[in-house]
């Protein structure tokens, strides 16, 4: 089993900056990747950004240039660094981790509005 806790949401200004974090309890060393994924109301779940065990990193086009995926072993724990945010990645991020299975954190809201 893996557990997952996400934090670090909250409002901000278009143009501001966020890090949300995903701190991951259990078997960790099961898990070969994670990810952060956003639903904005009435709309489905999307991927934002992976990193695999050995750190290796990918982004959707719509935050290349904006954010970094990266983590933390000595923590257990995943960020997202968001930047020169847009109203339109308000949205709940999710952390997920795939190993025999996938697991989701709780979701932690982003807002982005003046």
């Amino acid at each position: 089993q893996v557990q997952l806790v996400e934090s670090g949401g909250g409002l901000v200004q278009p143009g501001g900056s966020l890090r949300l974090s995903c701190a991951a309890s259990g078997s960790i060393s099961s898990i070969y990747v994670m990810g952060w994924y956003r639903q904005a109301p009435g709309k489905q779940r999307e991927l934002v950004a992976t990193i695999t065990s050995v750190g290796s990193t990918n982004y959707v086009d719509f935050v290349k240039g904006r954010f970094t995926i990266s983590t933390d072993n000595a923590k257990n724990t995943m960020y997202l660094q968001m930047n020169s945010l847009k109203p339109e990645d308000t949205a709940v991020y999710y952390c997920n981790a795939a190993s025999y299975r996938n697991y989701w954190g709780q979701g932690t809201q982003v807002t982005v509005s003046s």
